[in-house]
């Protein structure tokens, strides 16, 4: 069990617990409603508290944060681990590899790698990436080990991508993104959900460009959909256009992402090499 401990500030005193946990702790109003019925789940000094009991400057809040058990069965997969400790894993996802289990990939899936990664050193917890990647997507996912780590984060993510021709130097696109009619995973342009992503071109090699890309927003296959929108498909992306001369998935990856958790006191960076497939398919241009 995970317990986290909180020292009521002065600027806090006369403040309920619960526009504590839902204000300063940023939780959901569905997390704090287990957290409320999870035994010894929230404590002031010691003692059992309401979410209506009002705080005191110097009051002592613990917060007892339960393991959940996975509902998922583990499998022995390729994990390479970047960074773990009581509130976080962060790994580097390969490609052809979903983040969920589904049809045809139900014991292939980075939830199933993970339940065998913590079955290995006798923990569980519940499996809450921050965020998803495309199953050929590679790149870096954080995993959330409890609901507070996974309410109270702000992650700021960078992609790259070789994108096919000679985009522009730099530029934004806003356009919005839908469930194609008749499909049940190819998105295109039109709906009401607007979407936004920043490019700059990195290098040109003739051919390809290759682009640092930042997301406004996060629908599925943004990235994919926007640059061939512009006319510029991720190379290897058939879904959209790109050619698969070169490689034979898209060419896209979650380099770098920013971890910001002021309420568990973590701040961090962390940065992947570029995948050896996407090295061996566009070597020269990454050396632009």
């Amino acid at each position: 069990m995970r317990k986290l401990t909180f020292t009521i500030a002065p600027e806090q005193d006369a403040m309920t617990l619960k526009a504590f946990l839902r204000g300063y702790l940023k939780l959901s109003a569905r997390v704090v409603i287990k957290q409320k019925y999870t035994l010894e789940g929230l404590l002031i000094n010691g003692k059992h508290a309401r979410v209506i009991d009002i705080l005191h400057a110097g009051d002592r809040l613990e917060i007892h944060l339960p393991e959940e058990k996975a509902d998922y069965e583990p499998a022995d997969l390729t994990l390479e681990v970047m960074f773990e400790n009581e509130d976080f894993l962060i790994v580097n996802k390969p490609a052809n590899m979903p983040v969920h289990p589904s049809s045809g990939h139900d014991r292939d899936s980075l939830l199933n790698a993970v339940a065998f990664y913590m079955e290995q050193k006798g923990e569980r917890f519940k499996f809450r990436p921050l965020y998803r990647l495309d199953k050929d997507t590679s790149g870096i996912i954080v995993l959330a080990k409890h609901r507070i780590a996974a309410s109270s984060s702000e992650i700021s993510k960078e992609y790259f991508a070789v994108v096919e021709g000679k985009s522009t130097e730099k530029g934004s696109i806003t356009v919005p993104i839908m469930l194609e009619e008749g499909s049940k995973i190819k998105r295109s342009i039109g709906g009401r959900a607007n979407a936004e992503t920043e490019f700059e071109r990195i290098a040109f090699d003739g051919e390809h460009s290759l682009l640092r890309l930042k997301l406004k927003t996060g629908r599925t296959h943004q990235i994919r959909v926007h640059m061939a929108h512009l006319g510029h498909p991720v190379a290897g992306d058939d879904l959209y256009g790109g050619g698969r001369e070169h490689i034979k998935r898209q060419a896209l990856f979650c380099k770098k992402i920013e971890l910001a958790n002021s309420v568990l006191g973590m701040e961090k960076t962390f940065e992947t090499e570029y995948p050896q497939d996407i090295i061996n398919a566009f070597g020269d241009l990454i050396k632009k």
